[in-house]
Formats: C-alpha cells, sequence, structure tokens
C-alpha cells in the first residue's frame, strides 16, 4: 500500500496532469476550428478560455460541487454531536476543522471536498446521520477527513467541473450541428455533427477513465487512513455495509456523474451481486465487500 506522502505527492502530480490535459484538449479543438475557419482568433479564443475555466476550476470547484450536491452549511446547535465528530478526528489528524455541510436526502453518503485544508468541507447526508451510529459515523468522518489531509479533494474537486464541461461541450457541439450549423454550410454541418457524435460517445468513457484513475487506490487508501484516526476499522466497516445496502434500496436523489466519485459510497445504488471483471473496469469505487475486507485486515 503506498504511504500517505507518497500518495500526496501523486495527487498533486495528478491535479497538474489534468489540468494540463485540459488546456491540450481546448486548445486542439480550437486549431482545428481556427485552421477550418481560417481564424486565428478561434484559437486565440480557445486558450484563453481554456485557461479561465482551469483557473476557475481550481478556485471556485469545491463550491460547484457541493451546490450541485445541495449542501447546506450544517448549524451546530442542530448538529452538535457531528460538530463535535468533525472537530475531534480534525485535532487527532492535525488539521483545521473542516466547515460541515449537510443534504437533505435519506440516501446514506458523505463526501469531501475543497482547495486545501483551509477551504476545506465535509458534508454528509442526513440519511446518514440517521443510520449510522457514533463509531460508524465517526469512521466515515475519518475517511473524508483523510480525503483532506491526502490532498485528495482538491483533485476530485477539479473534475467534476472539467468533466461537467466536456459532456455540455459535447451536447453543445451535437445540437448546434443537427439544429443550426447545418444551414448555411453543408460542409460545416458535417464536420460539426462528426465532432458532436466523437464528443458524445468519447466523453462519457473519458470521465469515467479519468473519475476511475482518481477513486479506487483513494478510497482504500481514505479507508486505511480513517480507520487509523479512529483506530476502530470496524466502525468505518459496518458503516460501508449499511450505506452500500440502503443505496440499493434509494439513491442519492442529487446525484449525478460528475460527482459521483466524490461520494465515500456509488451514490446511484450498491452492488445487488459480486461484480465481475469486466463491471469493475467501469467502476468509479472499489467493490464494498473487498474494501470491508481490507479494513478487517487492519484490525
Amino acid at each position: 500500500m503506498p504511504t500517505l506522502y507518497n500518495q500526496q505527492s501523486t495527487n498533486t502530480y495528478k491535479t497538474w496532469g489534468l489540468v494540463g490535459g485540459f488546456l491540450v484538449f481546448i486548445i486542439l479543438l480550437g486549431w482545428g476550428a481556427s485552421w477550418y475557419f481560417q481564424s486565428r482568433a478561434i484559437l486565440y479564443g480557445a486558450v484563453i478560455f481554456s485557461l479561465v475555466m482551469n483557473v476557475g476550476a481550481f478556485w471556485f470547484s469545491h463550491k460547484v460541487a457541493l451546490k450541485s450536491a445541495g449542501a447546506n452549511p450544517a448549524p451546530e446547535e442542530q448538529f452538535s454531536e457531528l460538530h463535535n465528530i468533525v472537530e475531534n478526528l480534525s485535532i487527532t489528524a492535525g488539521i483545521d476543522k473542516p466547515d460541515v455541510y449537510v443534504i437533505e436526502d435519506q440516501s446514506p453518503n458523505a463526501f469531501a471536498t475543497g482547495r486545501n485544508e483551509e477551504t476545506a468541507a465535509v458534508a454528509v447526508t442526513t440519511g446518514l446521520l440517521d443510520m449510522l451510529e457514533r463509531s460508524e459515523l465517526e469512521g466515515v468522518i475519518a475517511h473524508e477527513i483523510a480525503h483532506i489531509t491526502n490532498n485528495d479533494i482538491l483533485l476530485s474537486s477539479m473534475v467534476v467541473v472539467l468533466v461537467g464541461f466536456v459532456t455540455l461541450l459535447s451536447d453543445f457541439f451535437l445540437r448546434w450541428s443537427l439544429f443550426g450549423g447545418g444551414n448555411r454550410d453543408g460542409r460545416v454541418g458535417l464536420i460539426m455533427t462528426i465532432v458532436g457524435i466523437a464528443l458524445a460517445i468519447l466523453s462519457p468513457i473519458a470521465a469515467t477513465a479519468i473519475q476511475m484513475t482518481i477513486s479506487r487506490k483513494r478510497e482504500f487508501l481514505a479507508d486505511a487512513s480513517g480507520a487509523l484516526l479512529t483506530r476502530y476499522p470496524e466502525g468505518l466497516a459496518n458503516a460501508l455495509k449499511k450505506i452500500d445496502k440502503a443505496a440499493s434500496q434509494q439513491p442519492l436523489k442529487r446525484a449525478n456523474h460528475a460527482t459521483s466519485h466524490m461520494y465515500i459510497e456509488n451514490p446511484f445504488g450498491g452492488e445487488d451481486s459480486e461484480p465481475s471483471f469486466f463491471d469493475k473496469l467501469f467502476m468509479t469505487h472499489p467493490p464494498t465487500s473487498e474494501r470491508v475486507e481490507a479494513l478487517m485486515d487492519q484490525r
């Protein structure tokens, strides 16, 4: 298993790799459009736009993630136990207490987001608070705080914005080509249709691939790091089993594919049976059974 410091360094490199890859992707699109339309302004616009998107994703992605999840600040007087758990585990981890948010949803789940430790936030659903015992809730919060200390949160938050934008871009190209692009120039319409179809096919595949590369190993490491914080791996293991079972019956209402990798468990539903090797290739979360087994080995 990778060490904490190796993983922090790896996540930093992955963040810059994601930023660089997005820059190249948008600039290539701009170059292709500028070549066809014989206009350098399109290429310059693509460069400026990609820079603005990356800067925006860096500074505001955590706010976008919280907003898209329907998370609201948790009043301390109403959620005193939750705040107490977050504060105690933050002290144990040696970080400042992150902001605490609550999502009004009966499906149990949680995630952490933020640009860094100073802007970090932990969000949990009301269903999670209602379902879990204190030791189990501590395990979940420790897992999310581990994401903060492992430098996972910026990477996963930026993916929300950039993957979401690529999806919107593919939809724009496809709709523009089908309903407006071909009216003036048949060749332009054909090219835009091809680009739109290609993006529509490739963007969800690319989104899943990006999410998988940042999700599986970091979930195992956050499980292990969280268990070290609480010194009670059974708490998180029991929580994961409860969350997985409940999610199968009641998926998260405001879940979407751009944010699914952020949650502690798949927000679209748990596993009805042991996933096949092919299924695992397209999963953003490791199978719950494997995570529980790994936690039990830490006892």
